[in-house]
């Protein structure tokens, strides 16, 4: 927290060359760096939007469990085993492995809608805030500033992960390493993750407002 609330004079020099450095530093990312993104996040979209429907199919269904968990780190496995080059092949792979980790996380969704509806809505959207803005700032930093820290961000601070990944990603794909659908897995394992991580704070301090309400009532 002290990284991003600093000093008035500290923050004023830091946004006075917030614009150029940026631009700078964007300029630093290619233009076929750049479409390779786009395809990234694309291909993400599309991702979340599987597993959405998987999480789906658990709160209709109650499918989710130990056998989609397995199923999921089964399809990753077999995705990373497919040449590159099968493209359809390795993007039907990829949704089916987003859906079935939509059915994993699926009960913790359902305990989330039968608690709370509203508590769900706002992990999605913070998570998917602070996602746009971790990529942004992976995107407008310097090449390989953030890669020196991959060892210090897990587990201390998921969120900063997306960072590290991000930039890990262009990095790769700067020496030539554009498998667009290997690189929005990792993205979503990356989002899944936080969300994960929101909604079990959420829960437990919604659970914990619960009882505390219901001591008030008894005494």
């Amino acid at each position: 927290m002290d990284a991003f609330y600093s000093t008035s004079s500290a923050y004023g020099a830091a946004a006075s060359g917030w614009g150029y450095d940026s631009l700078k530093n964007f300029r630093q990312i290619s233009p076929a760096v750049q479409s390779h993104l786009k395809l990234v996040y694309l291909t993400l979209c599309v991702a979340l939007a599987a597993s959405a429907v998987g999480a789906y199919l658990h709160v209709a269904l109650n499918i989710g469990g130990m056998l989609t968990m397995l199923g999921c780190v089964g399809s990753i496995a077999w995705l990373f085993s497919v040449p590159v080059f099968e493209e359809r092949k390795r993007f039907g792979i990829l949704l089916a492995a987003a859906l079935l980790e939509g059915a994993s996380v699926g009960p913790l969704i359902k305990l989330a809608v039968d608690f709370d509806s509203s508590i769900l809505v706002t992990a999605f959207v913070g998570t998917a805030i602070a996602f746009g803005c971790f990529t942004c700032a992976a995107i407008v930093a310097k090449r390989r500033e953030y890669l020196y820290l991959g060892g210090l961000l897990w587990p201390v601070d998921l969120p900063g992960y997306m960072v590290y990944d991000t930039q890990e990603i262009i990095e790769r794909a700067h020496h030539g390493d554009m498998d667009y659908i290997k690189h929005a897995l990792t993205l979503f394992t990356d989002f899944v993750a936080v969300l994960v991580r929101i909604l079990v704070i959420m829960l437990k301090n919604a659970s914990d407002k619960s009882e505390e309400k219901k001591r008030k009532k008894r005494s």
